[in-house]
């Protein structure tokens, strides 16, 4: 079947070449109007638009058909299953012409059912229409993942802007309500806590038994990230994290149970939410105890608490407890050799790609070079003037809360923007004076604090193209459930149980498909240097 499905796709690519070139472009421009659909997250914002039908997509659809006479219709996804979603469409034959996901081992499956178009005639033939394609990912993101032996490119990588990935953040009042420094070290920051749970009272008054030193979700791999990796051995070299890295949670890096088991520890002491485990993605529960002021610390993306203007955590903050409250970005996890090292992401973000029942793909390319030119690139992020945004005297772009039809559904609207992820305004000076005040209504010392100590003493591992990873097939989901499941099981144990829970569900994940994913990555790692 698979190649029965292959030769199809072939004929197809071949027949869509053929028909591309049989109408020739006339200054970029179709002669007859086409039409294709694009993939567009639904974030379920409480006051936000139609993500499907906006100001934005108004202005998309507008510049779409007059510099290329095509027509774009948008269609929603979830964001928070989107990769189920995604699954759904391409297995049903029902997926966007331009989709985007954060799943590339989706796209592998697929593409070897021949589900996805080979990108890679396209961004051959036409690379001179696309310019602004080309000049804002470069040769790395488009051709990131293209396989060394076969030429093939099932997606193109997006452009992450901004490497910053995880914070950790503590309440600065709080702190010096209690008198205490900001904690430097794993052990003052357990102090802290302790601090904390211990003085309830007189941080809470009459809410102290809503009191949450730490608050964590059922993402533990993503949410303690700083902390877990602090005990990945500083002289792990990038092949030994490569071959272990499949995994974005970096659940398979060298010591990472240790980490695991002073989340344990600090369970057990009441220091962690007891309800983390309880909601799933895209509940607000949580945030929700942030916002209200019950929480004491947690960690999570490096701006967290400064996203979505209004309705921000900082905002919220500040209106239910008063002007002093705040969340500060500290750094306190060191390693074997005394760094604060953080795993930092490559320059590759979402992925971009085709699927094969796209019968436009000239189109859906030029679709993909118009939003990555720098005018609709700006226009997307910072929006228009003295509604979006505003511009300081020494003209960097301070944002605004806008409100609908205004508002952006995303940060920068980088649910548009799919090609780059992060504040890019094609000026690196004015980029970098801009990024501090470009969330309405923080502080920017709050931001410079945050950036800066997501990144400081950062590690980018090494990418190796080593081609398809068979054994990745079609366990992508059903791994990361089983490692989300045995990790919540793995904190929440008693401290005489974590080690029969935490291998019990190490041994289950392996041999449900990890070790056959470790196995054929150190086998391809190896005949790279042959």
């Amino acid at each position: 079947m698979k190649r029965i499905l292959a030769i199809l796709l072939a004929a197809i690519l071949l027949l869509t070449l053929a028909t591309a070139c049989a109408e020739e472009l006339v200054d970029g421009k179709f002669a007859e109007t086409r039409k294709i659909t694009v993939e567009i997250f639904d974030r379920s914002n409480d006051g936000g638009t139609d993500p499907t039908n906006n100001k934005f997509t108004d202005y998309i659809k507008a510049g779409m058909l007059e510099k290329h006479n095509v027509e774009v219709e948008f269609v929603r996804v979830p964001r928070w299953t989107e990769v189920d979603d995604m699954n759904n469409l391409l297995a049903a034959g029902d997926a966007p012409d331009v989709c985007v996901t954060y799943s590339y081992p989706t796209i592998q499956t697929y593409a070897n059912m021949g589900g996805v178009l080979d990108m890679n005639p396209y961004l051959t033939e036409y690379k001179d229409q696309l310019p602004n394609l080309y000049a804002l990912l470069g040769d790395y993101n488009i051709f990131y993942n293209q396989d060394p032996e076969t030429g093939t490119v099932w997606a193109i990588e997006a452009l992450l802007a901004e490497r910053a990935r995880i914070g950790t953040f503590v309440r600065k009042d709080w702190v010096e309500k209690l008198g205490l420094a900001l904690p430097t070290t794993i052990e003052e920051f357990e102090a802290m806590l302790v601090a904390f749970r211990d003085n309830a009272e007189l941080l809470l008054g009459e809410d102290a038994s809503r009191m949450v030193p730490f608050s964590t979700s059922y993402d533990i791999g993503w949410r303690n990230d700083h902390m877990l990796t602090s005990f990945v051995p500083d002289a792990a070299t990038d092949e030994e994290l490569y071959i272990n890295g499949f995994d974005d949670r970096h659940l398979l890096y060298p010591g990472y149970k240790e980490g695991v088991r002073v989340l344990n520890k600090w369970y057990n002491m009441d220091l962690i939410w007891k309800d983390f485990a309880l909601y799933g993605s895209g509940d607000t529960t949580e945030d929700n105890n942030m916002k209200a002021g019950f929480v004491g610390a947690f960690t999570h993306n490096w701006d967290y608490p400064y996203r979505n203007g209004e309705d921000s955590i900082h905002a919220n903050l500040k209106r239910n407890v008063g002007e002093d409250a705040a969340f500060v970005a500290i750094e306190c996890f060191k390693n074997d050799a005394g760094a604060y090292r953080k795993f930092l992401a490559d320059s590759i973000d979402r992925k971009v790609f085709l699927p094969a029942t796209n019968d436009e793909p000239l189109a859906s390319m030029l679709y993909l070079d118009f939003i990555s030119s720098p005018e609709v690139v700006k226009y997307l992020q910072i929006g228009d003037q003295d509604i979006n945004h505003t511009v300081t005297e020494n003209g960097a772009i301070a944002t605004k809360a806008a409100v609908a039809p205004d508002i952006q559904n995303s940060g920068m609207n980088i649910d548009y923007t799919i090609t780059i992820n992060g504040l890019e305004l094609f000026d690196e000076e004015l980029t970098n004076k801009s990024k501090a005040l470009n969330y309405a209504g923080v502080e920017p010392e709050y931001i410079d604090i945050a950036l800066t100590t997501s990144k400081n003493e950062g590690r980018v591992v090494a990418h190796y193209n080593v081609g398809a990873i068979a054994s990745e097939e079609g366990v992508g989901t059903s791994l990361t459930e089983k490692r989300d499941t045995f990790l919540c099981q793995a904190v929440v144990a008693s401290e005489a149980d974590f080690d029969a829970i935490y291998d019990a569900g190490m041994e289950d994940y392996l041999v449900s498909g990890g070790q056959d994913i470790i196995d054929e990555r150190a086998e391809k790692v190896s005949a790279l240097a042959k």
